[in-house]
């Protein structure tokens, strides 16, 4: 079986180091890149399997070399920043990053977001049911049942349940939500996906004011896990 590849890019040279240790030893082949030039010149010459990018570049924004990047590379990309606010957060998920974390960040979380993003990448069997814990969800049919039992839930709670587990292991901005299943003049109406997302989970949560799938990023949106 062949490892994963990851290209870094980030500037800092002991932050590359402290990831290609932690990766290696995790079995994932390690690319580097300084700049956000031979990041992309690493990444269209030999595409990844994911890439951790930092946003504070030296040459140019991490947010423009992740709009470059998804105008062609379809794979994860994980934004790595010291900037925790959440308009930076948000313009990257929107931008198409599959994740975020902010720097310091805890290996053993760095590495979860990894596995999950990866092999939901490699995943390339589209099976009609998905199967997310407890929770079973049948495109084909519209059937969703909790530990085999099947629950009633209307239109728009399906769609929004689908499109959560479509994209397991994603942050899903409020406005993406939004669009997604409203449409564009719902993208700043946060309080009534709040009321969805609410009778959502007390159908499909053991205990709704402890959620375990539809997980709450704050200011941010949701992850479905």
């Amino acid at each position: 079986m062949n490892k994963a590849e990851i290209l870094i890019i980030d500037d800092e040279p002991q932050i590359r180091k402290l990831l290609q240790i932690n990766l290696e030893s995790n079995d994932y082949k390690v690319v580097q890149a300084s700049t956000g030039k031979e990041g992309l010149m690493l990444s269209a010459s030999h595409p990844p399997d994911l890439i951790l990018l930092d946003i504070g570049l030296p040459d140019k924004s991490g947010h423009e070399i992740l709009q470059e990047l998804r105008e062609w590379y379809n794979r994860p990309i994980i934004i790595l920043s010291v900037q925790d606010n959440e308009t930076d957060i948000v313009s990257a998920l929107d931008n198409g990053a599959t994740d975020y974390l902010t720097k310091p960040f805890r290996t053993g979380e760095l590495l979860a977001r990894i596995r999950s993003a990866v092999k939901r990448s490699q995943n390339t069997e589209n099976s009609p049911v998905i199967s997310c814990g407890n929770i079973e969800i049948d495109l084909v049919a519209r059937i969703v049942k909790r530990s085999n039992e099947a629950i009633k839930l209307t239109s728009t709670e399906y769609n929004l349940l689908a499109l959560f587990a479509k994209n397991e292991g994603k942050v899903l901005t409020h406005q993406y939500l939004l669009k997604e299943i409203w449409g564009y003049s719902y993208q700043t109406e946060t309080q009534y996906l709040r009321v969805f997302v609410g009778t959502l989970r007390k159908k499909i949560e053991e205990n709704p004011n402890n959620p375990q799938h539809i997980i709450t990023e704050s200011g941010v949106g949701y992850r479905f896990q």
